[in-house]
């Protein structure tokens, strides 16, 4: 009898001790920030600046893991595993959740991800060589109409390529593309001339262009950035409708709980309001996205706008990767 009051006693321990872990708030531990590129580029910049400015609202560290490879894809392919418990979470952006498409993918970007908000959107820039006879979209449009085929612009990405692909459809003109395996050696082979056209971040370019490396022909977003004001628009610049913008977003595993999410966000979004990190990401040349886009639902909207505009685009031009 004595011998079954304490094996009693000490099940309803255990009963009660995991009742009281499963009656603690989220987070009880520390946090996975998957980003899925390598180290030093600017979303895993991003990522740290974020993850170091949520930790005092959830209580808990956010470690950033880098799981670079496959554009991307094997970064977000560990979240579409993960456990739906908020503990793994990943930054996502246009190549990984729009762009990657062209991959072979073992998950689904509509419904394997929960949103968590949208951070930043991250102005394209259309760049020209230094010397080249445009200084604005208006004027480039003319010389390539003038010189048709005669235009070379980086393919470093889906992104770039896409890009290139708009600009031909909506203006009536060809480009040759160039391919390269990144921004940084494009950007080499822009400074030293050996193509004309480039459309990258704005973080990316700036110091060459502040330097007169190269020239800004435009801003490929609906409305002037926050953080770089004086570059006009493509609408403002003779190529109405010709965007392509970036974007920063946070994303869970599909199933996450309600409150969790909401939990996660709270923080996202106390974080962005740190005038600390809003200056940290101007100097990386990215807007913080409106408090509206910054819940859930407003990321979920902005991803599925992304998709509905993207994805006939890229399946009409047959962009795969080789």
């Amino acid at each position: 009898m004595t011998r079954f009051i304490s094996a009693l006693a000490v099940a309803l321990a255990a009963a009660a001790a995991a009742v009281s872990a499963l009656a603690q708030p989220f987070p009880t531990k520390i946090i996975t920030l998957v980003c899925p590129f390598p180290p030093g580029g600017s979303t895993d910049t991003a990522a740290r600046i974020i993850a170091e400015r949520m930790r005092a609202p959830l209580g808990q560290s956010v470690v950033v893991e880098n799981v670079g490879g496959a554009g991307g894809t094997i970064g977000v392919g560990r979240i579409a595993r993960a456990a739906p418990d908020g503990y793994t979470i990943d930054i996502g952006q246009w190549d990984t959740h729009v762009g990657s498409i062209i991959y072979p993918l073992n998950y689904d970007l509509v419904r394997d991800f929960a949103p968590i908000g949208l951070m930043t959107i991250n102005p394209q820039l259309m760049i020209a060589r230094k010397g080249f006879p445009a200084d604005d979209l208006k004027g480039l449009v003319a010389w390539m109409k003038a010189n048709p085929g005669k235009a070379t612009l980086v393919d470093q990405n889906a992104a770039a390529k896409l890009g290139g692909i708009q600009l031909q459809q909506s203006t009536g003109t060809k480009l040759e593309f160039i391919p390269f395996r990144g921004a940084g050696p494009a950007m080499q082979a822009m400074l030293g001339q050996q193509v004309d056209l480039m459309i990258v971040q704005t973080a990316v370019v700036m110091p060459q262009a502040r330097a007169g490396n190269v020239k800004i022909l435009a801003n490929l977003s609906p409305k002037r950035s926050q953080v770089v004001p004086e570059i006009p628009t493509s609408d403002e610049s003779g190529a109405p409708g010709f965007y392509a913008a970036g974007w920063f977003g946070l994303f869970a595993p599909k199933g996450t709980p309600k409150e969790i999410i909401a939990r996660l966000n709270a923080a996202m979004v106390e974080a962005l309001g740190d005038a600390t990190v809003q200056k940290r990401f101007a100097d990386l040349g990215l807007d913080i996205a409106s408090r509206e886009q910054q819940t859930p639902e407003g990321l979920a909207a902005y991803h599925k706008a992304e998709i509905d505009k993207w994805w006939p685009v890229i399946k009409a031009a047959n962009i795969k990767v080789e």
